[in-house]
């Protein structure tokens, strides 16, 4: 019998970075003899019916490639009975920011001061004087302000003043955000590293000359590093907590330290795959089909 697999990708999804990683999956897990479909998420691919069932006409593939952030199909999917890379609660503790920080809390994982940003119900309302206070007291400037959800850099803020961080928190006073640390050591640098079945696979130092974020997407440039003891560590750590199949973890620089930055259930690697030279693609097919069909 054909092995058959699925990769399902975002419905409205243009850019050729969200298109490459499908693709290159696809070849891979082909050479290793799985038929992979690749399907947008357009096709209401699951539905309650009349009766409060789950109903979907994809159960009958080996598993699913959930290259998506829609958590709705993705719960449904699972309530069916198919295995999806990563599973439903790891995509959904990684797409919110807040919620990513808050699943790794007490487990000793070196991140920057977090605080909450607080959500306005009431049209016309403005942010309170103590609330900005507080966090001008906590966290000083310069500041980080970002979005819950968002991803390539968007959605994230430097403030400087207080003008600044009253603009910003008006700006999102609507939509789920936080307030963190800046770490000023890494000013437009960070590391990524990618772990997939556990285990570290390739890093590489990120850097912008122009902005204070780091994203490749955003003009930032990535250089291959050997990854030291301490790195590989934490990262593991940061997966396992998470269960995650694979993801790209952000990794700030500290002085001599790490600290967490965000961690990516679906990140993009063609950039490091060309830095580093290590088959991403590959090793993470080389995971899903030992999941798979080697269990």
């Amino acid at each position: 019998m054909m092995k058959k697999g699925l990769i399902l990708t975002n419905a409205y999804a243009k850019l050729a970075a969200f298109s490459h990683p499908a693709s290159r999956l696809q070849e891979e897990l082909l050479a290793l003899g799985v038929a992979a479909d690749i399907l947008r998420n357009d096709g209401f691919h699951a539905y309650i019916d009349e009766h409060g069932e789950i109903q979907t006409a994809l159960c009958d593939y080996d598993f699913c490639v959930y290259l998506d952030k829609d958590k709705y199909i993705s719960q449904a999917l699972e309530k069916r009975g198919l295995r999806l890379f990563n599973h439903h609660q790891a995509i959904i503790d990684c797409d919110d920011k807040a919620t990513t920080f808050l699943r790794l809390s007490a487990h000793n994982i070196p991140m920057p001061t977090t605080l909450f940003g607080l959500l306005c119900y009431t049209p016309d309302c403005a942010p309170k004087t103590a609330a900005l206070d507080k966090i001008e007291r906590t966290l000083g400037y310069p500041l980080i302000a970002k979005t819950c959800f968002g991803s390539l850099g968007k959605g994230v803020y430097k403030i400087d003043n207080r003008n600044k961080l009253t603009q910003i928190a008006t700006q999102l006073q609507y939509t789920p955000h936080l307030f963190q640390e800046f770490i000023a050591a890494s000013a437009g640098k960070d590391v990524r590293v990618i772990v997939i079945g556990g285990k570290v696979q390739a890093a590489m130092l990120r850097r912008s000359t122009t902005d204070f974020r780091s994203n490749i997407e955003l003009g930032g440039v990535g250089e291959q590093i050997e990854i030291p003891q301490e790195l590989k560590t934490l990262c593991e750590k940061v997966a396992s907590i998470l269960q995650l199949d694979y993801c790209g973890i952000d990794v700030l620089l500290d002085s001599e330290n790490y600290r967490v930055c965000e961690v990516n259930s679906n990140a993009f690697f063609s950039g490091i795959e060309k830095v580093t030279g290590v088959n991403i693609a590959k090793r993470y097919a080389e995971h899903i089909y030992g999941e798979i069909y080697k269990k």
